[in-house]
C-alpha cells in the first residue's frame, strides 16, 4: 500500500471519529454537568385551543422522565428554586385546515393541524440554557362524514403532536447536534 494510499485511508477515518457527535444518553451538551433536577412548569398557551399547553407539557415531562437520569421538580411555584434548571414553553399557534373538501356535500374528512411552539431553558440563576423559538409541528388527521360513527379526531392529533414535540426538544437539549 503506497503511502498516499495509507494518508487518505488515515484523514478518511480521523475526519469520521472526529465528526461523529456521538453522546451518551445523558451527557447534555446544552445543560451543565451541575444540573440534576428539572423544573417543567405548565406551558403558556397563546392561542384558543383548549388544553394544548397541558399535552405538551405532559409529553416533555414523561420524554424526561423515560429518556433522562434528570430529577422532575414540582414545579406550581413562580420561582422553581428547588430545580436547577427550568423549561419554559409557550404555544404560539394552532391552526386546523382542511385538506380534503367535498364540493357536494360541502364536508371536510382530512385536516391539517399546525402547532408552533416555543421553548427556553434556564438555570436557577436564569442563564439561558437552551432556546428555540420556532418548533413546528404538523400531523394530519381524517373524520368521518358519517354522524352516528363520529369521532373527534383533533385531541389525539394534539396528542401525537404533543409527543413528538417532546422527542424532538428532549433530544435537542442532550444531543445539541
Amino acid at each position: 500500500m503506497s503511502d498516499s494510499m495509507r494518508l487518505l485511508i488515515l484523514s478518511i477515518v480521523c475526519s469520521a471519529l472526529a465528526g461523529c457527535g456521538y453522546h451518551t444518553a445523558t451527557s447534555a451538551a446544552h445543560l451543565p454537568d451541575t444540573t440534576h433536577s428539572i423544573a417543567v412548569p405548565i406551558f403558556e398557551n397563546a392561542t384558543q385551543s383548549y388544553h394544548t399547553e397541558l399535552a405538551f407539557t405532559q409529553a416533555v415531562v414523561r420524554e424526561l422522565t423515560s429518556r433522562t437520569k434528570y430529577a422532575i421538580v414540582n414545579s406550581d411555584g413562580p420561582t422553581n428554586a428547588d430545580a436547577d434548571a427550568t423549561i419554559h414553553g409557550r404555544i404560539l399557534t394552532f391552526q386546523i385546515v382542511p385538506l380534503i373538501y367535498n364540493l357536494q356535500t360541502g364536508q371536510s374528512s382530512s385536516f391539517l393541524i399546525t402547532i408552533t411552539a416555543s421553548v427556553h431553558v434556564n438555570d436557577r440563576d436564569g442563564r439561558l440554557l437552551y432556546e428555540n423559538n420556532q418548533y413546528t409541528f404538523r400531523q394530519q388527521y381524517e373524520t368521518t362524514t358519517d354522524l352516528t360513527t363520529f369521532i373527534q379526531e383533533d385531541p389525539a392529533a394534539v396528542t401525537r403532536l404533543s409527543r413528538d414535540f417532546a422527542q424532538s426538544l428532549v433530544s435537542d437539549m442532550l444531543e445539541s447536534f
